[in-house]
């Protein structure tokens, strides 16, 4: 079993990525899977994606200062492996124990889109009397704590490493982070054509990439997985630096072109 813990933003991305069927890339209008998510358990919410995410955001608004309460679980199991609906919703409830939101809002899913059983939660970091009361730290180390108690005490084929999950062709090929490669180009190519901090944003966002700004810089995508610029090669002083060379290419070319029409004028073409 294999775990990932992700704080985030925004609840809408979140929920409706959890609840709808699997869009397209290219194309967000057509179905590629159908019935792909199964409710498992509300926690103290309850409805459709449109009722949960106002109902999520209502909580929310109790504490305006907490920039990130969403927390997004994935919980994975080894191919192979089928667990009954009851122990799912155990291990959902064991998680909120672990995690500590047991007294907050959260939804649990099954997708059935993958050969593997996995299953999502998305729970609100703010309780009813309006403080975050589930911490993020350490989330990394406690998830990987969680998954090895899950193991035992369920009798799991224990996973330490998520290359156990592939076949044996691909566990042999380099490890690439594909959403940090895909990140990269294409905030690169936009990057390379933006004059602007706001042209950039405001590209980034027609890719449903949000920027997240403060000392340094950060990306999340729709499903609202987060990647520090630093490592995708995008520090908030380098893309600064390429915007300012973006600038001065821009003005030597507009320079070149005023003395070219100035030489054809005093020569007479």
């Amino acid at each position: 079993m294999i775990g990932k813990a992700i704080i985030g933003k925004g609840f809408a991305g979140c929920i409706k990525y959890c609840l709808e069927d699997k869009k397209m890339e290219m194309n967000r209008d057509q179905t590629i899977v159908h019935n792909r998510a199964e409710v498992l358990l509300f926690n103290k919410c309850f409805g459709n994606k449109k009722e949960l995410v106002r109902d999520f955001n209502e909580v929310r608004k109790l504490n305006p200062k907490q920039s990130k309460p969403v927390f997004h679980f994935t919980l994975s199991f080894a191919p192979g492996e089928k667990l009954t609906r009851a122990q799912l919703i155990h291990i959902v409830q064991d998680c909120a124990k672990e995690f500590g939101f047991v007294e907050n809002q959260f939804l649990a899913v099954e997708h059935k889109d993958t050969q593997h059983q996995h299953i999502h939660i998305v729970a609100n970091r703010i309780g009813f009397a309006g403080k975050t009361n589930v911490s993020d730290s350490n989330s990394y180390k406690r998830m990987a704590e969680f998954c090895r108690k899950m193991e035992r005490k369920y009798q799991l084929q224990q996973v330490l490493s998520p290359r156990r999950f592939l076949p044996k062709q691909q566990q042999l090929l380099p490890r690439i982070d594909q959403r940090k490669e895909q990140f990269k180009l294409q905030l690169k190519q936009i990057l390379q054509s933006s004059k602007t901090m706001e042209r950039f944003q405001q590209k980034a966002k027609e890719l449903r990439i949000e920027i997240i700004k403060g000392r340094g810089i950060a990306f999340m995508d729709e499903k609202g997985i987060k990647i520090k610029g630093s490592d995708i090669g995008l520090s908030l002083q380098t893309i600064e630096k390429q915007i300012e060379s973006n600038n001065r290419q821009a003005l030597q070319k507009q320079t070149a072109f005023i003395q070219t029409k100035q030489r054809e004028n005093t020569m007479g073409l």
